[in-house]
């Protein structure tokens, strides 16, 4: 016995030593690595550039709302995909992007483009992803994280396993506290929606001068959003305190009802609880591609791969656009779109026997410079593919922030989707870095926030 009880203390003590990198692996962050753990160098046959340090602050206009230009507004793609040359390409794309052909055979199709690799982050964000490679382990069977102190981003940018890997698309950076207008549509089958405008918030504790530490403790982020169309939606509010372990301490959230005029706390914002208006269209945990604990699966870390992602979509950004442009059936205008050449690391998440989720597997790849979530297959409980997720992704340049421009959902199935992100017919794009106060994020703000 007493044997037993000494292996098993050398079993616990290996999994500490090897959940924080050593010295050694935390110095190639920077050298044979990038900053935030890609790799630098391109592939074998130049089609994904080495890294060399993202783009300027200055590598486009940006107007007086606050829209940035396309650097890469010359280029042409290299080649479109079509349902006819699918077959060609199958090996980088994933199951679901070619579900999304044999489903939308004549419109749908994905156009490559040179690869850029866009992605820098400020020094000080570098500096706080070298301090958690060295100091960050995960706890709780890896579902909440030690050590993850002061400015908290990418808790493992040398990954161990596939768990890992998510929590750095979890914890990665949004620009410090950010406010943005953004539109939701989720179309009928023949292309007719009704907008649903939200205006969020969110904030990070560590940039709000007034908050307790002790309450924020176990906080990654704050989350508020206010639906202020349609009239018939308008005035709800919900507040989320994201917490980073959600097996001991679950995400907590609060509900602000126009019509009842009253402050439920919401527990079914979790999981597979419905999205805000989402016509069942998503969970909200499809919110940001994955939200929330990631402890209802096993994540198994398949690899890296090369795959053609959406990349710098600044095209389907611009406030020239209507809604109706990018709004069609069965899925956005593809024309619309950009696709690029870029490794990823590939993750699968499977539920595991003792819990519950309607999604039974979820098959992820993470680009590797940004840690976002570019692409993720969804099956039900038979094994089915039921619903393809793309994160139409563009780098805040002026704001050396990488971010979604827009979010897609396809439920191949019932042939309708969600598009969740588009700001074209806004007043501004992305605030970033507005002053937050601790009281606007407590139950007892969300009164004031939604009247109307």
């Amino acid at each position: 016995m007493r044997k037993i009880f000494a292996v098993m203390a050398l079993s616990l003590l290996a999994v500490n030593v090897m959940a924080a990198v050593s010295p050694e692996e935390a110095a190639k962050l920077g050298t044979t690595l990038t900053p935030v753990g890609a790799e630098k160098a391109g592939n074998a046959d130049g089609s994904i550039p080495a890294w060399t340090g993202g783009i300027p602050k200055n590598a486009g206009a940006v107007d007086s709302k606050g829209f940035l230009a396309d650097p890469f507004a010359n280029e042409k793609p290299l080649f479109v995909i079509t349902a006819a040359t699918v077959d060609k390409y199958k090996d980088k794309l994933s199951d679901g992007q070619v579900a999304m052909f044999k489903r939308y055979p004549e419109t749908y199709k994905i156009p490559v483009y040179p690869s850029h690799r866009t992605v820098n982050l400020p020094p000080e964000i570098y500096e706080s992803i070298k301090r958690s490679a060295l100091n960050v382990k995960p706890i709780n069977d890896g579902n909440g994280l030690e050590n993850f102190t002061g400015n908290r981003y990418y808790a493992f940018p040398i990954p161990k396993n596939g768990v890992e890997v998510l929590w750095n698309h979890i914890t990665r950076y949004h620009g410090g506290n950010l406010r943005r207008i953004i539109t939701q549509a989720t179309p009928q089958t023949n292309g007719s929606y009704t907008p649903i405008r939200f205006e969020e918030e969110v904030a990070v504790p560590q940039l709000i001068p007034d908050m307790d530490p002790a309450k924020a403790a176990n906080v990654l982020t704050f989350f508020k959003q206010s639906v202020t169309a349609p009239a018939r939606l308008a005035g709800n509010v919900l507040l989320v305190h994201e917490t980073l372990d959600q097996v001991k301490e679950p995400r907590l959230a609060w509900i602000y009802n126009a019509g009842q005029r009253r402050v439920r706390r919401a527990p079914q914002v979790a999981y597979d609880g419905p999205g805000t208006a989402s016509d069942g269209l998503r969970t909200s945990d499809n919110f940001d591609m994955f939200s929330g604990a990631p402890d209802r699966y096993d994540w198994k870390l398949v690899g890296k791969k090369e795959m053609y992602i959406p990349y710098n979509s600044y095209k389907l950004d611009q406030p020239t656009l209507k809604y109706d442009d990018i709004i069609k059936a069965g899925h956005i205008n593809q024309d619309l779109t950009r696709y690029e050449l870029h490794r990823v690391w590939e993750v699968v998440g499977t539920v595991k026997p003792s819990e519950r989720h309607i999604y039974a597997k979820r098959h992820m790849y993470i680009d590797e410079d940004s840690w976002q979530v570019a692409l993720v297959d969804h099956y039900d409980g038979r094994g089915q593919l039921w619903r393809v997720a793309e994160g139409h992704a563009q780098f805040y340049y002026d704001h050396q922030t990488p971010a979604y421009t827009v979010e897609t959902l396809y439920d191949i199935i019932a042939g309708r989707y969600i598009a969740l992100g588009m700001k074209n017919e806004e007043k501004s794009s992305f605030v970033f870095g507005f002053k937050a106060k601790a009281a606007d994020y407590t139950p007892a703000a969300l009164r004031s926030e939604g009247i109307r």
